[in-house]
C-alpha cells in the first residue's frame, strides 16, 4: 500500500519495486533498483525517510524518521544498503554500502557511517556514531573491529544480487 500523509506521496523511482505487502506512508523517497520487500513498513510521518538507489529494504522491517527531541528530523539512508528482515531502523543517517542485520534494531539519532556491518539481532543505542568500515554487534551494539576484505562481500555485492532480482520481479 502506498498512502499519501500530511499533503506528502511517496515518490518512488519507476525501476525500484515495491512488493504489493509493504506500506508505504507520506514523506518517502526510493531510488532507482531499490526494493521494499512483504511485510515492510516504511513511515514518513514525522520526518522524511530517503532512501538511496541499489538498496533493499527486506520482510518485515519498519523505517521511521523523528526523533525524541526533533519530531520533523529525517532518516537518510544511503545507496548500496541492505537491510535485513525484520530490521527496525529508527537512526538518522546510514551510510553507503551498509549492512544492517536480520532483526537488529536501530535506536534515534543513530549515524552509522560508510561500509559498516550491524550484525544480527544488534541493537543500535540512541545517538551513537559509528564511523566508516566499522563491525558492530552485540546487545547493546559495540564496535568489534573494523570489516575486513572478506566481509565487504556483503556491503559490495550482495547489493548487486538484489537489484538482479528485481529485475526478475518485475519481469526484466
Amino acid at each position: 500500500m502506498i498512502q499519501s500523509f500530511n499533503g506528502k506521496t511517496p515518490q518512488i523511482a519507476p525501476s525500484a519495486y515495491v512488493s504489493e505487502a509493504a506500506t508505504i506512508i507520506g514523506d518517502v523517497e526510493i531510488g532507482e533498483n531499490s526494493s521494499v520487500w512483504p511485510g515492510a513498513v516504511i513511515r514518513g510521518d514525522f520526518g522524511k525517510i530517503r532512501i538511496g538507489c541499489n538498496t533493499a529494504v527486506e520482510d518485515n522491517c519498519v523505517l521511521h524518521a523523528g526523533s525524541p527531541t526533533v519530531l520533523d528530523q529525517g532518516l537518510m539512508i544511503g545507496d548500496n544498503v541492505h537491510i535485513g528482515h525484520g530490521a527496525v531502523v529508527n537512526g538518522k543517517i546510514i551510510g553507503n554500502y551498509v549492512l544492517i542485520g536480520i532483526n537488529a534494531t536501530i535506536l534515534h539519532d543513530v549515524q552509522i557511517g560508510d561500509y559498516c556491518i550491524i550484525g544480527a539481532a544488534c541493537l543500535v543505542s540512541h545517538e551513537m556514531k559509528i564511523p566508516d568500515r566499522s563491525f558492530v554487534i552485540g546487545v547493546p551494539g559495540k564496535i568489534k573491529t573494523k570489516v575486513t576484505d572478506d566481509q565487504l562481500f556483503w556491503v559490495k555485492d550482495a547489493p548487486k544480487m538484489y537489484v538482479d532480482l528485481v529485475k526478475k520481479y518485475k519481469g526484466k
